[in-house]
């Protein structure tokens, strides 16, 4: 994801993000782990739950208040023992416009 590209989102929205892990340098080495956090804490991950494969990394988020920008971030930690971070932004809206 691009850090200069803020997300939108509404609270009553429930929709997914990934991170494709081999934009990041991630050679061969492949994801151990995946830990999810949002601040502030009133978004929060939704069903299904975050999810991994090799190489990416997924997370459900929903809720929030509207008005309010998230800092997500993702913390992997790969079988040849690095670990990695992402974080993007969302901006909680009341309602999308077309």
């Amino acid at each position: 994801m691009n850090p200069d590209v803020v997300l939108q989102q509404t609270p009553a929205e429930i929709l997914d993000y990934t991170i494709d892990w081999t934009t990041r340098g991630l050679g061969t080495d492949t994801i151990a782990t995946s830990v999810w956090t949002v601040f502030p804490t009133d978004m929060s991950a939704a069903s299904p739950a975050p999810s991994f494969t090799g190489t990416t990394t997924t997370v459900w988020l929903s809720e929030g208040t509207a008005g309010t920008y998230y800092a997500v971030t993702n913390t992997i930690t790969t079988a040849g023992g690095r670990e990695m971070q992402e974080t993007f932004v969302i901006n909680c809206v009341p309602q999308r416009f077309i």
